[in-house]
């Protein structure tokens, strides 16, 4: 009986074992194409200046439950080093809020949201102006 329990538990620790490698492989692979799509885009456009603000992406959404038309957003603008700002505008009914958060290569110096998130992101590969909701895999 000892010995079918350890078989047991050998079992669901390998099983276990093989699920966390494959969801790291996964994220892994997400992790170098998108470095490998940012290495294709700024070799092709040439090296210019990386300290102006190149990438800029907008990402709409609906912020608050009482306000409807994605009236929020969040813009990104970044530089070629990855360094830049992330603006985001939330709309109520009765007010606006916005906020400024820095970006340093390619992350938010503080914790951004995941619409800001995505923002960044699709400005770090060049995706364009304005990102469709939930457009690029691995976002909310």
């Amino acid at each position: 009986m000892l010995v079918t329990a350890w078989v047991v538990v050998g079992l669901v620790a390998g099983v276990s074992g093989v699920f966390i490698g494959y969801m790291g492989l996964r994220q892994a692979r997400a992790a170098v194409d998108d470095c490998l799509r940012r290495v294709a885009r700024q070799t092709s456009e040439g090296a210019g200046d990386l300290k102006a603000i190149r990438d800029v992406a907008v990402c709409r959404y609906d912020a608050l439950a009482e306000m409807s038309g994605r009236l929020s957003f969040s813009v990104a603008m970044i530089n070629g080093l990855g360094d830049g700002i992330v603006l985001t505008s939330i709309n109520g009914t009765s007010e606006t809020r916005t906020y400024v958060r820095p970006v340093v290569g390619g992350k938010g110096q503080q914790p951004l949201s995941p619409e800001e998130e995505q923002a960044v992101r699709a400005a770090r590969l060049g995706l364009g102006p304005l990102v469709p909701p939930r457009a690029l895999k691995g976002s909310r």
